[in-house]
């Protein structure tokens, strides 16, 4: 090999430099936004009635009545994160216990229209999780789902600890669903019966490839340089994150959603995702003219009936046993 020479040499040197000053602002700009959390509570309350008027009135007279109830626990790292649970409309004829799981920036707030949907309409316990880093939960940084899968294992033992029925379901939206379908591939009791993810991306790596094209021409070498600091800092590396590897693994049913005129995570991920899953009983649709995480806004009473009819379809499985076939 040719000795470098000096001009080149210092150009090479700048050109890394510049790559690992941008992937270390990268990656804290995606994982590390400064309003988060607490600080983010009353911009995602607004958010919440926005997408359902009067979730936040129906959320708060739960909480008057002690019917909605907070809880913490040590989750992933050791970090406090938090929840609230309530109990189907008619406890005594619950039908099961949905885990709703909300998608990036946002906190358990903004999907109430989710909880006010399984509880008061399909009669499930709820719980609603705010992953690290959002609402009342501690935490370093945003995982994308990838590491918050550690959280959501730990909180369906709490689920089943407070509401201890036979069916439980995961449902998510967006990052949400990403963290839905990383869980999906991991180890998990029998009552955990099905899942629900609804315009999740297929990989962090190909979610972060889009959202750079979108900005224009920046050189793509800083998702490799990002992600080396991500890892450095946070403990994961944006390859490891791709739903494919853990749908692959998925053999329990699960119902894909995702709105065709998604142009945040491509509409083109929902097919990735639902060729992934190869084991198993599974469904799709497609709500026409949504835009991102808008299928239930768009079509509430028909994603309502969809979902309802997903789950009468994996409770009759149960019942006649074909579920493990």
């Amino acid at each position: 090999m040719k000795k470098l020479t000096p001009v080149l040499a210092l150009a090479l040197s700048a050109l890394l430099m510049s790559s690992c000053l941008g992937g270390k602002y990268m990656a804290h700009y995606a994982l590390t936004p400064k309003v988060h959390g607490v600080d983010d509570i009353e911009r995602t309350r607004h958010k919440a009635d926005s997408l359902l008027p009067g979730s936040t009135q129906w959320y708060d007279n739960l909480k008057a009545q002690g019917i909605m109830k907070d809880t913490f626990v040590v989750g992933y790292n050791n970090y406090r994160v938090h929840a609230v649970y309530a109990p189907a409309a008619k406890p005594e004829e619950a039908k099961g216990t949905a885990i709703i799981v909300h998608g990036y920036g946002d906190n358990h707030l903004v999907f109430l229209y989710l909880g006010r949907m399984y509880r008061e309409q399909l009669n499930y316990n709820i719980l609603m999780p705010d992953l690290q880093f959002h609402g009342y939960s501690e935490g370093d940084s945003i995982h994308m789902g990838w590491l918050d899968r550690y959280d959501i294992l730990n909180w369906i033992n709490v689920a089943y600890s407070v509401f201890p029925n036979d069916f439980m379901l995961l449902h998510g939206v967006s990052m949400g669903a990403a963290t839905v379908m990383f869980t999906s591939g991991e180890p998990l009791p029998d009552y955990v019966r099905c899942f629900i993810e609804d315009c999740g991306y297929n990989s962090v790596r190909g979610e972060f490839t889009k959202n750079l094209k979108d900005m224009g021409p920046i050189p793509l070498d800083l998702l490799n340089s990002a992600s080396i600091v991500t890892h450095r800092e946070f403990g994961w590396y944006f390859s490891e994150a791709d739903c494919s590897k853990a749908l692959a693994r998925c053999t329990k049913p699960m119902l894909f959603i995702h709105g065709d005129a998604d142009d945040f995570v491509p509409f083109s991920d929902l097919q990735k995702n639902y060729d992934a899953k190869t084991h198993g009983y599974k469904e799709m649709w497609v709500a026409p003219g949504a835009v991102h995480a808008n299928a239930y806004a768009k079509y509430p009473e028909e994603y309502t009936r969809r979902v309802e009819n997903f789950l009468k379809t994996v409770h009759n499985m149960i019942e006649d046993g074909s579920i493990y076939d």
